[in-house]
């Protein structure tokens, strides 16, 4: 198998993110400043043809910003909510990025440092880069939906108390987790994305489930109902999994990567009805050894670059897996007719 990419000690020290694809342009631009005076001041040793460089600093404000923090935080570096403003938490994260990978440590964003962090971190989604919508929801909120929203965060696991009708600490902590794996603005609170995303992966809650008269999820991203009698794969987008599960207990759990956003990986319920152990793709003459194909010309397969560059690429619509010795295991008690419930948790 080939060997993943290593990255530089002080990257690893960082506990950085593996990646998705080099961004060039998220930070890109001319930085809004807040134009108060002194504000070069400073930073009094950073010299002119560096400033030239430099493409956000202290002070400026909006998505650009927004998009950095975000990228800060996956990397461990930022410890807040991103808010859209070059503040002394955004410079601190920023200055102590550029100590790990060996630059200046100027706390200002330059087009070397942005290129570094872009490579070993993902892409912002729309939805973080333009922060929160309006808060329909929040902390103190009380009643009926406050139930409902909890009771529906219940159903995906998120939730693990009684609901009741207050939104407290507990329900702001599931409404983050909720927003974080979904790549929302993370604040807590519901705005209408929130709402509408939580309504899309849940159905309206039963009055037993109102009543607290139901168990309390498992810990770990929930199984899909389809994958809870018999055989299936069930292939979680959110979790980025395949787990192989039989009569509800998971067998096998690996990591799996999966198309762009041009050539997406299909949602919904398959079967497997081809396997390739050898197989070699005849539209972009690539290997795709252990194939276990379930939609037209995708398969959940291994992949030498999955293993190579990790998150940092994509596959053309299939599921890729890093774990050689794993697809081959699961590739041989994996018969053709199996259920593969490809959904977002």
């Amino acid at each position: 198998m080939t060997r993943a990419r290593k990255l530089s000690p002080g990257l690893a020290a960082a506990s950085l993110a593996t990646t998705l694809v080099v961004l060039t342009g998220t930070f890109g631009g001319t930085a809004t400043a807040a134009g108060q005076p002194g504000q070069a001041a400073v930073h009094p040793t950073v010299s002119t043809a560096a400033k030239a460089k430099v493409l956000l600093e202290p002070g400026a404000t909006g998505w650009k910003v927004r998009a950095l923090q975000v990228r800060l935080k996956e990397a461990g570096l930022f410890r807040r909510h991103p808010t859209g403003v070059y503040n002394k938490g955004t410079t601190r994260a920023v200055r102590n990025f550029q100590i790990t990978i060996g630059r200046r440590a100027t706390g200002l964003l330059d087009v070397r440092t942005r290129d570094r962090l872009a490579a070993v971190t993902r892409t912002p989604s729309k939805a973080e880069q333009a922060g929160p919508g309006k808060t329909l929801m929040a902390r103190g909120s009380t009643g009926p939906r406050v139930l409902n929203l909890e009771a529906r965060m219940r159903q995906i696991g998120w939730f693990d108390r009684n609901v009741d009708k207050t939104y407290d600490r507990a329900t702001a902590i599931a409404v983050r987790n909720f927003q974080a794996k979904r790549r929302l603005a993370v604040t807590g609170r519901v705005d209408p994305r929130t709402r509408d995303l939580l309504h899309a992966s849940t159905r309206k809650p039963t009055k037993a489930e109102r009543l607290n008269q139901v168990s309390v999820p498992s810990d770990g991203q929930p199984l899909d109902s389809r994958c809870l009698t018999g055989q299936a794969l069930c292939i979680d987008k959110t979790s980025r999994s395949v787990r192989w599960v039989v009569d509800g207990q998971v067998r096998e759990d690996l990591d799996v990567r999966f198309g762009s956003s041009s050539t997406p990986t299909r949602d919904g319920a398959f079967t497997v009805y081809r396997k390739s152990r050898d197989h070699v793709s005849s539209l972009y003459n690539s290997p795709m050894p252990f194939a276990l194909f379930f939609s037209g010309g995708q398969a959940v397969h291994y992949s030498p670059d999955f293993a190579r560059v990790g998150y940092s690429g994509a596959s053309h619509g299939c599921v890729n897996v890093r774990d050689y010795a794993a697809i081959a295991k699961l590739f041989d008690v994996v018969p053709i007719g199996t259920p593969v419930i490809v959904y977002w948790s």
